[in-house]
């Protein structure tokens, strides 16, 4: 598999893990706002709120929900694209946890 193609597949590997959190919408409009602020409560919420940012960067980079759902099947049964999907999630986790001072 190309390295290209891996890549894709690790940025729509972040779906597997996209079901919608509780109390959040699945869709967003445009202009609104969905994100009003780093700050959370918890540790946890800070975690749901990594998953959510990185939910929304596969769903700007690829708006089309067929495609999405087409390509899952593959992306899901590959282990690079999913260890590369957590690896953007703790990334997103990295930047609320400091904008929480790591809930001190």
């Amino acid at each position: 598999m190309m390295l290209t193609r891996k890549c894709a597949l690790a940025t729509l590997a972040m779906l597997v893990l996209g079901v919608p959190l509780a109390g959040q919408a699945d869709d967003h409009g445009k202009g609104e706002v969905w994100l009003p602020s780093l700050v959370t409560e918890t540790p946890q919420e800070g975690f749901e709120l990594a998953i959510k940012l990185s939910r929304m960067g596969v769903k700007s980079t690829q708006s089309d929900k067929e495609v999405l759902v087409r390509e899952r099947e593959e992306y899901a049964q590959e282990a690079d694209a999913l260890m590369h999907a957590s690896q953007v999630i703790a990334v997103h986790f990295q930047t609320v946890a400091a904008a929480n001072d790591y809930w001190k």
